[in-house]
Parts: structure tokens; sequence; C-alpha cells
């Protein structure tokens, strides 16, 4: 299964939790993909490998088929002074392949009665270097087919979305070939660390908004990385009176 990362050990907490949500406002994290072996640890299935991710996290139930894809549903994590978790998760695998991932989402808005807004889809994108996340709470497709016919089936392009970098073809490569490609040996390490980043963004967009995200997740890993350095060797030196 995609989603289902449960242990038998978590079962308790998860009657707890349900309870602690029941009549609680749900958010959808659209995880998009291709179902089988075949597309496993595949470039263009990052969206169901971050999915899988957030359900750890979310401490959801074990995955079921619904909505013509893989669902389960769960919560955001509880703060580290304790209380009720901040709100409820429906994760959802479409298996309708990629290019037609709409009628999945669409079947399961309709079901929870959700709004375009409370949505985020999880998907790659070739135009990002690889491991870098973007977030956005509306625009067009750019170019991945898989969020397009969400658009075209949700009739608004008013739906987040987190997009993670593959980087591009390299040169001589087809695209379709390429995204449709396993991670070679020296990719592995990146996107085992991009998607857990990714997984903790999705989390933070459903507790604290897109605008939360977005601030939180989209700067170039490498210019924070800079800037922390930079701010590093500008501050006060605590030796000095």
């Amino acid at each position: 299964m995609v989603i289902n990362l449960r242990r038998k050990a978590d079962r308790e907490d998860r009657k707890c939790r349900q309870f602690e949500l029941a009549g609680e406002s749900m958010k959808l994290i659209v995880g998009l993909g291709n179902p089988g072996r075949k597309y496993e640890q595949t470039r263009h299935n990052v969206g169901f490998m971050v999915a899988a991710k957030v359900a750890s996290l979310a401490v959801a139930d074990p995955s079921k088929i619904r909505f013509e894809g893989e669902f389960a549903e769960g919560g955001t994590p509880r703060p580290a002074g304790g209380g009720v978790a901040q709100e409820k998760l429906a994760i959802l695998c479409p298996h309708t392949y990629m290019n037609a991932s709409g009628k999945s989402v669409r079947k399961a808005c309709d079901f929870y009665k959700l709004e375009p807004s409370e949505v985020l889809v999880i998907c790659d994108d070739v135009d990002l270097a690889a491991g870098r996340l973007r977030i956005r709470g509306s625009g067009s497709a750019g170019g991945q087919r898989g969020l397009a016919d969400i658009i075209r089936h949700l009739g608004t392009d008013q739906v987040s979305r987190l997009r993670l970098g593959i980087g591009r073809p390299p040169h001589g490569w087809e695209t379709a070939d390429y995204v449709l490609g396993k991670f070679n040996k020296q990719e592995i390490e990146t996107f085992e660390l991009a998607t857990t980043n990714a997984a903790y963004a999705a989390l933070d967009w459903a507790s604290g908004g897109v605008a939360f995200a977005m601030n939180r997740h989209n700067a170039d890993p490498a210019a924070k990385k800079k800037q922390s350095k930079k701010q590093k060797n500008n501050s006060p030196n605590e030796s000095s009176p």
C-alpha cells in the first residue's frame, strides 16, 4: 500500500485522536502519481511518497480504497505541549493514473463538502531544481497534467499546490522517459530528505495556512544556509563587553 504506514501499537492513539477530531473541519492532502509496482520510486511519483510520510506523521488510519484511490484519515500532530490535534486530515493518492487525477479528487471533495481552498495537491515539477519545494495557493497547472485535471474537475485554479522539484532531464532525454524513470543512486538521498521536508510543509499548510507554509518552505535552501551563515558571522561576540 502507498500510504498505509501505521503500526498496531498506534491503534489506541488513533481511536483517541478520532474522538478529539469529531466535528472538526477537514483538509484534503492529495499526493499525485501512478499506481502499480512499475511506477514505484519513479520521479513522477514523489507525490505518493510525500503522502505516505504525511500519513505516518498524521497518525493516519490504515489506508483503504475509496474515491478511486488509496485513502486514509488522520490529524495534524499535537503541539509539543500536548492538547488536541489542530486539523483533521484526509490523505488521498488517486489510482486513476496521473492525467485523470481530477475525477478522484472531485469525488472526495463532494463527499466531504470541501472547498477547493481546503485541498493541497502535491506533485513533481521538472522546472524546479531537484529537492526544491514551492508552495502556492493558486495559479495555472504549469504543464503538470495531474494538477491540470484537478483544476478542470474542481472548476477553479484556487487550489493550493506543493511542487517538489525533480530537475530537468539530462541532455538527450525525453521528458516522459525522465519523469517516469526511477531515481538513480545519487538522487535517493536527496529525495529521501526532500519528501520528508515536503511532508512537514504539507502539515504546516494544514495547520497554519498557505501563507505560513510559503514563508517557511519556499526559500532556496542554499540561500537560507548562506543567510544563516551571514547572520552568525555578524552576530555580536559573546566575549565582548
